[in-house]
């Protein structure tokens, strides 16, 4: 029971983080800037929630910060289970303040061009993405369908939001024409790359390496509170500057895990130890043994 109260805590440290919730009230004045500066005003898409808000918000004239809440929520609900609540919490409230923004916050067309829209629209709400993203949260509920659903269907998470944002985009040509969807692919392209740079190029699935004094510490959060599965690694550390015939023995732990969740790992971590060693590579895809999306903190 002490360690299930220990490891509430620690999330809840994390949710009201300072930094995290700057990177989330900063990533949100960018996508709220994108989409009422260059996306919404032209019927620009983007994809995943925001762009079924937009279809929602331009067919049947319904403020934006509608559809943006109601979606999202279920998503977060899913988030909830395969990710764990300190996602869920830190998502709940991006998606909230993102909403409020939308609601309340006028702003004038920036550019009427539509190349200039296409890029710097897709270049702001990527990079608003991007930093939510950072922040230990999401405020497009596409990737976590996708995890949700990649088990079930047996494709990969690139080809299921390939599939949910060419639908959107299909009716996106049939309801604004195929010039503007054409535009719309542009938005939605830049805004993945923008995302993408922001995180520093982490793909869906990351390989977590930690080298640490406390490696039976670790091992035990990863798998018994976190639920990953690791690989361990018989290695030595130390050979400094300076102490380079200073060494010891020590266990490389590998755990690989999605983008959504390395903040949140890092951060537990370090509280065990605050001199880990961590670094991440990124892998195109990864299958088989555990890749559990969800933090068991319940």
């Amino acid at each position: 029971m002490a360690r299930k109260y220990k490891s509430d805590t620690v999330e809840w440290k994390h949710v009201l983080d300072l930094k995290n919730f700057l990177h989330i009230l900063f990533g949100i004045g960018l996508a709220i800037l994108a989409m009422k500066g260059f996306m919404i005003p032209n019927k620009f898409l983007d994809g995943g929630v925001t762009g079924i808000s937009i279809l929602l918000h331009e067919i049947f004239h319904i403020n934006i910060s509608i559809p943006v809440i109601a979606l999202n929520m279920f998503f977060i609900y899913l988030g909830y289970r395969r990710i764990g609540k300190t996602f869920a919490v830190q998502t709940t409230i991006a998606v909230i303040l993102l909403s409020l923004g939308l609601f309340f916050i006028d702003i004038n067309p920036i550019t009427t061009d539509k190349l200039l829209i296409a890029i710097f629209g897709g270049l702001l709400m990527g990079a608003g993405v991007g930093l939510v993203i950072r922040g230990g949260g999401v405020i497009d509920g596409a990737e976590v369908v996708a995890v949700f659903t990649r088990r079930k269907t047996g494709f990969s998470n690139s080809e299921i939001i390939m599939l949910i944002n060419s639908i959107i985009f299909g009716i996106a040509a049939f309801q604004f024409g195929i010039e503007t969807a054409m535009y719309s692919v542009i938005t939605f392209f830049t805004a993945t790359r923008a995302t993408n740079y922001v995180v520093d190029g982490i793909e869906e699935f990351t390989a977590m390496n930690i080298i640490s004094s406390q490696y039976e510490e670790i091992k035990n959060c990863l798998v018994n509170e976190l639920g990953k599965g690791i690989t361990v690694y018989k290695g030595e550390r130390g050979y400094l500057p300076g102490s380079f015939n200073v060494k010891a023995d020590t266990e490389i732990i590998v755990t690989i895990v999605t983008r959504l969740e390395i903040k949140q790992i890092q951060d537990t971590l370090t509280k065990i130890d605050p001199k880990a060693f961590m670094y991440v590579q990124s892998i195109k895809e990864a299958t088989g043994g555990i890749l559990k999306a969800k933090a068991h903190a319940k």
